[in-house]
């Protein structure tokens, strides 16, 4: 059985409330090493490390502000806040970045938010977790620049452009995978080849992004098999191989020590 890392879960959803543990033990039994639960507010990040205390060393979490939520980001309520998630244990900053499809908040403010989280990186060291949606060029500055400052990241739930993928690479950030690639509408397997091996990082994005065949159900983090599967398969490599990889990769990325 070949083993992964979900980079990228949203745990602390509601839909998940019925049976979180369940959920979390089905992604053990399939194959994962660790889950990282993503506090994409500040509120997400409290239950993200409540699920994570409940499940130690397997379940991790992140902490930071969404795009979506950049209005209402307080330079110094939520940095702090932050700040005391990452001394808690958190073991990334986000998701945080720009969203320029649904613009829930004016750009400005998205850029704000995102440059404060980035800093937050600079400071502490801890890598960033990227949300970007249609805001490529202004995304490609802030990763270059953050990237000249040392600040690491991985843009999750990647697919493309290539040119974004140039960028974040040259960066030295990470580039995430996700059950997309396996929709029938994706054409680009040539983009899955692309990335070089120690540069990838696989995600269920659950409960959004269910991988065919499980297209129209909640997502979960069992199901970046998969993923995995198809990326392997668009590599031409084993799935034990890249999963192996990926799962190194994670754990170099986050700080994690895999269980």
């Amino acid at each position: 059985m070949a083993t992964f890392v979900d980079s990228h879960v949203h745990l602390a959803d509601v839909a998940f409330d019925a049976d979180r543990d369940a959920v979390i033990e089905r992604a053990r039994l399939t194959g994962a090493r660790a889950l990282v639960c993503i506090g994409e507010s500040i509120a997400a990040a409290a239950r993200a490390a409540e699920i994570a205390r409940a499940h130690p060393g397997f379940v991790h979490f992140t902490a930071g502000v969404h795009p979506h939520d950049a209005a209402g980001f307080d330079a110094d309520r939520d940095s702090t806040a932050i700040r005391e998630a990452l001394r808690n244990g958190a073991v990334a900053i986000g998701e945080c970045g720009l969203d320029y499809h649904y613009d829930h908040s004016p750009r400005d403010k998205q850029r704000a938010a995102f440059a404060a989280q980035i800093d937050i990186s600079h400071e502490t060291g801890r890598p960033l977790v990227v949300h970007t949606r249609e805001a490529v060029d202004d995304t490609r500055t802030m990763v270059e620049g953050a990237g000249k400052r040392g600040v690491r990241g991985v843009l999750h739930c990647f697919t493309g452009p290539r040119e974004l993928a140039v960028t974040a690479l040259d960066a030295g950030w990470h580039i995430s995978f996700s059950g997309v690639i396996t929709f029938k509408k994706w054409n680009d397997d040539a983009l899955l080849r692309w990335p070089p091996a120690e540069r990838l990082l696989l995600e269920s994005d659950a409960p959004y992004l269910a991988p065919v065949p499980h297209r129209g159900s909640r997502n979960e983090p069992a199901w970046v098999s998969v993923t995995l599967a198809k990326l392997a398969a668009a590599r031409g490599v084993p799935a034990d191989d890249l999963g192996r990889i990926t799962c190194e990769n994670a754990a170099r990325f986050f700080g994690l020590t895999l269980i």
